[in-house]
């Protein structure tokens, strides 16, 4: 009935094999040749899956040995300076310096910044742009693996990041004027060669990608890409281009989008209307729409959902299909998964464990190639399909494992007091400081140490039945006791247990909540060789005991030092979560807000006095379009004071951004009224501080200093001069000194070094800028 295609599918393996082979050969216990051949062999398993599935368009260029947007980078010669590029093809050496930083020798790099993918938990190498900025093809990975693939017998279709999402998400030197339809035009003779050099080795087809077209778009940029799309049409008449969008719907770039001089539009029928599932009605007028504006395209049609687990209703996707080929022909509709697949995890086969019932519940990328397969068939011949689906559907709408009553009734009791701190933070800072007493600059990390092979190794054993709960709990209780010692070592002020009974900052939480169901190998690539196992939330949630107590006590015991417990807030939660689509993801949220709250109360009543409730992924579920904004940082802001307000004022309450970009949301972070929150600034030098300053930014903030996403050292002269330009912009008495995110994924020989030198840059700062109050109240007399 229509031609079953796919976007991309996920890079990592089922078992992590890229992971295993990165990791090997950034230890220097692997070969660049071994690396090269692990990715080889997942290249071609993944291309005759998506054959041997039906898939007639099955794409090449998807995968990436760190992340699609570096690899554009690679490709077009957008390379810093700073890593001293010869100006030929970039190698591998390259690639990763620009990833990761390098520090060997005399040579020391810092890494490129690292966001997030749109809202995805996706991270990836933001280009930078130099005011001079040229471009040329300066990487052959598009090709060897075009030909790699037709070896094997599979004509794929390349992907690759189009120029407008590329100079969109990329950043400009501080002193350029360069616009984006000045760096467009400067990619288009790149691009254009990129293309005419896949035409000759025999491609069809190519997908562009370009998100960026769900998002507001400026109506200089729009001229821009259409000027590109123009020049690929009048110079590869041959090539057949998909216009790729995700994530959102197109709304008011529909018109502009299906008029662009291309052989396809690609549109999500799976989301929009902000970061919600988009409901039948609206995903119906979405579709209508679009088949109207795709007269003489092909339109092709992201019915199964990229980014979720739950098995398509296939019955409502094919009424869609069918709605489209009978209004365009059976020849201009493609059926395909609403994004890349590289956001769910490879293969519902791997789950030998998973609950039975919920199992059937659930489709991950290998089932959704079915999926689609089977969408792209007539009606008649998909009748078990359907009837199976149709049984699936049926079973969780009615099912009572998903509803709890008392769950619903704690939310609808709530109040709008309860979403509020008793004082304002000047009378909590006063009561603060006369509880805790902490020199100025006070020096803390984000919560989490290494996970060590002996911990992971315990954590194993305790699952196989190996060690006893209590054997476990002696072994995490020596690893706390190691980490606290290091810490008072090292001269930290506010130390932290180093959570080494935690697995990860959502899953740990989730297997103590109702409600959620967990995979053995269910992973998602986050960056690099960084792989998440997201919960499932398939059912209402609420805390049944306390679940981070005991360690937090146990590590009080250790120190008369301020020992500050660690949570993971309900928004992050919810975005790092698969997570159910039967009812709002606001009134999932809320029900987590609420079992957040009953931990940080029994903290308080455990003698911590300084909590930190992790929202990192708030800046990453902001939806796309502006329009959407309002509602969403609503929500969050009244989600994270319930989860924060069942204190007293004496009790700090401390918050954990990671990647974001405040200044467009700085007045809803000020409007969560967290006593303290740290950010990562140490890539960005201190440039996301500017939202912070501009608005005034009342409570206390610790920007971050160390890049934990790299393996390099800072020295204490960076961190110092980080701190410096800190205290320029904003008020001394305010600012904390920590990493930019957890220490969880590094290793020790790096943790200790960089922690020293942070306390030393924090001492040296001391010494530089003196802090005198007169009195609790801001405002007094600061001497620099």
């Amino acid at each position: 009935m229509a031609k079953a295609t796919n976007l991309g599918f996920p890079r990592v393996g089922v078992r992590r094999e890229l992971k295993t082979a990165l990791e090997a050969y950034w230890k220097g216990s692997a070969t660049a040749v071994e690396l090269l051949a692990v990715a080889r062999e997942l290249r071609a398993r993944h291309w005759a899956l998506q054959r041997d599935a039906g898939l007639e368009h099955v794409p090449s260029n998807d995968f990436t040995l760190y992340d699609h947007v570096l690899d554009m980078s690679c490709l077009v010669g957008c390379v810093p300076p700073r890593y001293q590029w010869d100006g030929g093809v970039v190698d591998l050496d390259t690639q990763f310096a620009m990833a990761r930083g390098r520090q060997v020798g005399d040579v020391d790099v810092t890494a490129m910044e690292m966001t997030k993918w749109l809202d995805t938990n996706y991270h990836f190498l933001v280009p930078e742009f130099a005011a001079d900025q040229t471009f040329k093809v300066s990487s052959t990975k598009v090709f060897d693996e075009f030909e790699e693939a037709l070896a094997l017998g599979v004509v794929t279709r390349p992907v690759l990041v189009g120029p407008l999402t590329y100079v969109t998400f990329g950043k400009k030197a501080a002193d350029s004027v360069v616009s984006n339809g000045d760096l467009i035009a400067r990619l288009t003779p790149v691009f254009i060669e990129v293309l005419q050099r896949l035409a000759a080795l025999g491609a069809v087809w190519v997908q562009i990608d370009e998100p960026a077209l769900v998002l507001d778009c400026d109506e200089a940029d729009k001229a821009a890409a259409r000027g590109f799309y123009d020049a690929v049409r009048a110079c590869v008449p041959s090539l057949k281009v998909l216009v790729a969008t995700y994530f959102d719907t197109l709304r008011d770039n529909a018109a502009f989008t299906f008029s662009l001089p291309v052989a396809g539009v690609h549109i999500d029928l799976c989301r929009g209307e902000g970061q919600a599932n988009t409901s039948a009605n609206d995903a119906d007028a979405v579709l209508d729409a679009a088949v109207a504006l795709a007269e003489g395209k092909v339109l092709s049609m992201g019915v199964v959902d990229g980014r979720n687990i739950w098995r398509n209703d296939l019955s409502v996707s094919l009424r869609r299909v069918e709605r489209a080929v009978a209004a365009l022909g059976v020849e201009s509709v493609f059926v395909a998964g609403s994004c890349s697949l590289l956001h769910s995890p490879v293969d519902l086969a791997a789950e030998g464990k998973l609950d039975e019932q919920l199992r059937s519940w659930m489709a991950f990328a290998t089932q959704k190639l079915g999926e689609i397969k089977a969408l792209s068939r007539p009606r008649a011949e998909i009748g078990g399909e359907l009837a199976a689906s149709d049984r699936v559907q049926a079973d969780r709408r009615s099912s009572t494992r998903i509803h709890d009553v008392r769950v619903k009734a704690r939310v609808a009791s709530l109040t709008d007091d309860m979403a509020r701190r008793q004082s304002p933070f000047s009378v909590r800072r006063a009561a603060q400081r006369a509880a805790i007493a902490l020199p100025s600059f006070p020096t803390t990390t984000i919560g989490s140490f290494p996970q060590t092979p002996a911990i992971r190794k315990a954590r194993a054993a305790l699952k196989r039945g190996e060690l006893t709960e209590a054997e476990y709990s002696a072994a995490m209780e020596r690893e706390i006791q190691l980490v606290v010692d290091f810490q008072h070592e090292v001269g930290l002020d506010v130390l932290v247990h180093g959570e080494p009974e935690r697995n990860d900052m959502v899953e740990y939480f989730g297997e103590q909540l109702s409600g959620f169901t967990f995979t053995q190998n269910g992973w998602v690539q986050s960056y690099g060789s960084r792989c998440v196992k997201p919960p499932v939330i398939f059912g209402d949630v609420s805390r049944a005991a306390p679940m981070t107590v005991r360690w937090s006590k146990y590590a009080q015991s250790l120190t008369t030092k301020p020992m500050k417990g660690m949570l993971t807030g309900p928004i992050t939660i919810v975005q790092w979560s698969f997570v159910r689509d039967d009812q709002p993801r606001q009134m999932t949220s809320r029900q987590i807000a609420l079992a957040i709250r009953d931990e940080v109360v029994d903290l308080e009543v455990a003698g911590i006095r300084i909590i930190q409730i992790d929202e990192a992924a708030v800046r990453e579920g902001l939806p796309l379009r502006r329009a959407d904004w309002p509602a969403y940082l609503t929500s969050a802001v009244t989600d994270f004071g319930i989860a924060a307000s069942g204190v007293q004022d004496a009790t700090q309450i401390h918050t954990h951004m990671c990647y974001s970009e405040f200044n467009t949301m700085i007045g809803s972070i000020a409007a969560m009224d967290a006593d303290a929150i740290s950010i990562e600034c140490s890539r960005s030098k201190m440039e996301l501080l500017d939202a912070f300053a501009s608005f005034k930014y009342p409570n206390e903030i610790g920007p971050g200093v160390y890049d934990i996403h790299s393996p390099r050292v800072p020295t204490v002269a960076e961190i110092v001069a980080l701190l410096v330009k800190a205290v320029e912009v904003i008020d001394p008495r305010l600012l904390w000194v920590n990493p930019d995110c957890g220490l969880k994924t590094r290793g020790w020989a790096e943790v200790k070094p960089a922690l020293v030198a942070m306390v030393q840059g924090a001492t040296e700062l001391r010494a530089l800028v003196q802090v005198t109050e007169r009195s609790n109240e801001l405002g007094d007399a600061v001497s620099v």
